[in-house]
C-alpha cells in the first residue's frame, strides 16, 4: 500500500474517532447500560444497534510496566459486535510490545430484564507484534459468557468458559474462565469484582468503581488487582479507565 494511501486511510479513521467521541459526549439519550470495562470477564450484552464505543484505559504494574488500551467498537446491523483495537505496553529498559485485538461477538439470548439471563459467544484474536523479548505472537480465541441478572437487577452476575490458543512451542488450547459480578450501588455508580484465569498461569482478581459521569454515555472506572499465587509487587496493578458510547448514528 502507497504511503499517501496510508496517511489518507488514518486521516479518516481520526477524524471518525474524534466524531464517535464528539457524539458520544455530546448526546445524553438513554440507552441500554452495558457491563464491560473494568472487567476481564465478558458479559452477555453488546453495544446497542448502530451504535458504537470507545473503551480505553492505563494499568500500571506497580512500577513493573505499563499498558495502554484503545478498544473501539461497532454493532453495524443490530446483531453482532466487532471491536478492533489494540494496545502499548512500556516498561524499564527496552521491554516494549505492541499488541492488535480484533473480536466478533454475539448473542443467542440477551440480558435485556430484570431477572433475565443471557449468553453468546465471542472470537477473537490478540496479536502481540512486536517485542524485543520474542517473535510475533498470534493467539485465538473463543469465549462463551453468561450472564444472570439477581435482586431485580441490583446485582448481575457474569461466568466465561473458553479456551486461547498460543501459537508458541506447545501449539496448544489452553481453557480459560472468568467469574464475575456487578453490584448497583446508585443510579450512576457500581461495584465490580471478579476473578479469572488461564490454564497454566494461574487466577487472578480485581475490585473496583464503575461511575457514569453522563449516564449511558461517558464513563470512568478504577481497580485493584492482583495474581493470587505471586506475591511479586509485578503481579499487582491498578487501572484507570475512560468509556465513551454513542446513540445510534450507522447508516
Amino acid at each position: 500500500m502507497h504511503l499517501l494511501s496510508n496517511r489518507t486511510s488514518s486521516a479518516h479513521c481520526a477524524r471518525a474517532l474524534f466524531a464517535l467521541i464528539l457524539v458520544c459526549l455530546l448526546t445524553t439519550a438513554p440507552g441500554i447500560s452495558q457491563a464491560a470495562r473494568p472487567m476481564i470477564t465478558d458479559d452477555a450484552r453488546i453495544v446497542d444497534p448502530k451504535s458504537c464505543q470507545v473503551e480505553s484505559w492505563v494499568q500500571s504494574y506497580r512500577g513493573h510496566r505499563t499498558d495502554l488500551w484503545a478498544l473501539p467498537g461497532c454493532n453495524p446491523f443490530g446483531w453482532f459486535e466487532l471491536t478492533l483495537g489494540g494496545a502499548y505496553e512500556w516498561g524499564p529498559g527496552n521491554e516494549n510490545e505492541k499488541r492488535l485485538l480484533a473480536q466478533f461477538k454475539t448473542l443467542f439470548r440477551s440480558l435485556d430484564e430484570p431477572g433475565g439471563w443471557g449468553w453468546g459467544m465471542s472470537i477473537g484474536t490478540l496479536d502481540t507484534w512486536y517485542s524485543p523479548k520474542r517473535a510475533s505472537l498470534f493467539e485465538p480465541y473463543v469465549n462463551i459468557p453468561v450472564s444472570v441478572s439477581l435482586a431485580n437487577d441490583r446485582v448481575v452476575m457474569h461466568l466465561n468458559v473458553g479456551a486461547v490458543h498460543t501459537r508458541g512451542a506447545s501449539g496448544a488450547w489452553d481453557a480459560t474462565w472468568g467469574i464475575g459480578t456487578e453490584v448497583y450501588l446508585n443510579e450512576r455508580m457500581f461495584l465490580i469484582a471478579e476473578t479469572f484465569g488461564r490454564q497454566g498461569e494461574g487466577s487472578s482478581g480485581q475490585f473496583g468503581i464503575r461511575y457514569w459521569v453522563i449516564p449511558d454515555r461517558v464513563q470512568i472506572d478504577t481497580t485493584l488487582g492482583s495474581r493470587f499465587e505471586s506475591p511479586v509487587s509485578a503481579y499487582r496493578w491498578i487501572s484507570v479507565g475512560l468509556r465513551l458510547l454513542s446513540p445510534p448514528f450507522l447508516p
